[in-house]
């Protein structure tokens, strides 16, 4: 009976979970949302019986009730369960993330819940088995297994956006590896950015750039959360960072510029060490990877290098990204202070003032190279006081949050220029990644899906005195190029190991990304198309970006042989990002090429 009491339990929260949310009716609908709770029941029931202990039973018969309790407004808020990438993030600096979703409807949902799986036990204490009940036992065991075996079926049938997942089913199989790591013997670095199909390969030049800022600093500029969509310079209606709009008037400024992955600490590693992460991989193996970073590489031509976060190493295991690459220095929250404190950093004020008096400190004339990420962006977009836009909901809170990250741009620009620096220093700047306010089904924040609100993001190059006027560049770029394209504008050939090349090459190329967060997803970016595919289901998506630019008309089924060369490509392209990853970290080369930058001018 526990096991029946347990899968009413389950149908109870995906009912509280799917409340609100649009659901694909069809036959298979019901299969699709229920098939993975009476899995989980029916191995409840062998295990329960396997022990054959009362206390063990009902002890794991609580805790599991818990755990889809805490999952119902986990699922309602992110279309997911939560999931083994998920736990490691749902501490400390999420935390303030996590109280602002704590409201009195998610709170009642839970206890709902809770309250289910007290009362069924007690409810269906009187159906004692007799020996006709016993007899129906065998079929309702066989129904249960066909149910659970058409599931998969079912699934790649409904659009449920991960919805249908069990919490337990979901944090099971995100803890297993979802790609196998597979060697090939092609080079590591092949060209997996060549479409394959032929695309116009006109474009901008932007040779004229290579090698024109020899000499200068480099500012180095990761906004945190900003998507291109809804800043000025990239059509949006209202201007939430009037700053960073003002240097785009005279600023190379790229329109079709992707995230490597959709998350600030494996985006950050793509940036400077212009490699691919890969899917499944724990964030605290990326210290092992022998290729140099951008800081390392500069920090070998005499500039001096510092990196000042206004948020903390410790989350996600950010340290082992930045440690050891090349930094003579590395700040953060704890370093800095601050006068405005949450659980993800300080106030972008006080890093601004640090990374300032970092640049005093130097010797005249010593060439720098600076990273300041900020942390105004993420949720829940909290920032010390009222910013220009009516708090009428989280997109609002968000814009908020972006003029007040603006509002420390600008200041440090202006610090750079008071200082007498501004046309001897090349500033980059970019978001980590994308935010998304459900522009999709399910899809908020922005760890979970591919969508351009996820993964497209605003990349500007400026240099002051060089760069006069604001020049747009429609091709596509990635994250992973911003290392090569630095060291091309400084006349330096990228180090051995970079996967990335300098967007200034006329040659047009892919964008490759991914998250596993949630559903593995891997996608691209080629020209006008943008494909997604869903590993767990199968399920390709297709979008003609040039014709339809908000990823609503699906035509992947009017395209299957572009579907299919791009679907292999990507698992390929995946798996051996994997194998590099895992298997191949120490062979990839820390040896380089002869810099080529030149003393200070």
């Amino acid at each position: 009976m526990r096991a029946l009491a347990l899968l009413g339990v389950f149908v109870v929260a995906k009912l509280a979970v799917l409340a609100g949310h649009p659901i694909q009716h069809s036959g298979w609908m019901p299969i699709a949302y229920l098939s993975q709770d009476v899995l989980v029941a029916l191995a409840f029931a062998a295990l329960d019986r396997m022990i054959g202990r009362a206390w063990f039973g009902w002890t794991m018969y609580g805790v599991t009730v818990a755990y889809a309790a805490i999952n119902v407004p986990v699922a309602r808020v992110l279309s997911s369960p939560l999931t083994w990438p998920m736990l490691g993030a749902a501490r400390g600096a999420l935390s303030s993330s996590i109280e602002h979703h704590a409201t009195p409807e998610n709170l009642a949902l839970m206890a709902l819940v809770a309250a289910t799986g007290i009362a069924l036990p007690l409810l269906l204490r009187p159906l004692r088995l007799n020996g006709r009940s016993a007899l129906l036992i065998p079929a309702f065991i066989l129904t249960a297994l066909l149910l659970v075996a058409v599931g998969p079926l079912a699934t790649s049938r409904v659009e449920t956006v991960g919805l249908e997942r069990n919490a337990i089913v979901a944090l099971v199989t995100t803890a297993l590896p979802r790609i196998s790591a597979r060697a090939t013997d092609i080079d590591a670095n092949e060209n997996w950015r060549e479409s394959p199909f032929d695309v116009d390969s006109t474009g901008e030049d932007l040779s004229r750039w290579r090698g024109s800022a020899a000499g200068r600093n480099v500012i180095l500029i990761v906004l945190e959360s900003a998507a291109a969509q809804y800043l000025k310079p990239y059509g949006a209606s209202s201007d939430p960072t009037p700053n960073l709009s003002e240097l785009a008037r005279s600023a190379l400024v790229f329109n079709h510029a992707y995230a490597v992955y959709p998350e600030s600490i494996k985006g950050l590693f793509s940036v400077l060490c212009s490699r691919y992460p890969a899917m499944d991989t724990e964030t605290e193996s990326y210290a092992r990877v022998a290729t140099r970073s951008l800081a390392a590489v500069l920090s070998e031509a005499g500039y001096r290098t510092a990196l000042f976060h206004s948020g903390r190493f410790m989350y996600l295991g950010m340290e082992a990204v930045v440690a050891n690459r090349g930094y003579e220095v590395l700040e953060d929250a704890g370093a800095i202070g601050g006068h405005h404190e949450s659980s993800f950093g300080v106030d972008e004020p006080s890093t601004v003032s640090r990374a300032l008096a970092w640049i005093d400190s130097l010797q005249p004339g010593e060439r720098f190279f600076l990273t300041y990420l900020p942390i105004a962006g993420h949720h829940p977009y909290d920032t010390p006081g009222p910013g220009p836009f009516p708090e009428r909901d989280e997109s609002d809170r968000y814009r908020n949050a972006l003029h007040y990250a603006d509002e420390s741009l600008g200041a440090l620009i202006e610090g750079v220029r008071a200082r007498g620096l501004d046309e001897r220093t090349l500033f980059v700047i970019f978001g980590d990644h994308g935010e998304a306010f459900g522009q999709h089904e399910g899809n908020y924040g922005h760890s979970f899906f591919l969508y351009d609100e996820n993964i497209r993001v605003p990349y500007l190059i400026a240099a002051s005195g060089l760069i006069k006027e604001q020049l747009l560049v429609d091709r596509t770029i990635s994250l992973i190029d911003t290392a090569p394209t630095i060291l091309d504008l400084l006349g330096s050939p990228s180090p051995v190991g970079y996967q990335g090349r300098s967007a200034l090459e006329p040659r047009p190329g892919m964008a490759l990304f991914y998250t596993d967060y949630s559903l593995s997803l891997m996608g691209l970016r080629d020209g006008c198309w943008k494909y997604i595919y869903e590993l767990d289901s199968g399920r390709s998506r297709l979008f003609e970006l040039c014709e339809e630019a908000e990823e609503y008309r699906d035509t992947s089924t009017l395209q299957p042989e572009r579907v299919a060369a791009y679907r292999a490509r990507l698992e390929r392209w995946s798996a051996v990002q994997k194998d590099l990853m895992v298997n191949q970290q120490s062979s990839q080369s820390a040896s380089s090429v002869k810099t080529g930058l030149g003393p200070a001018p």
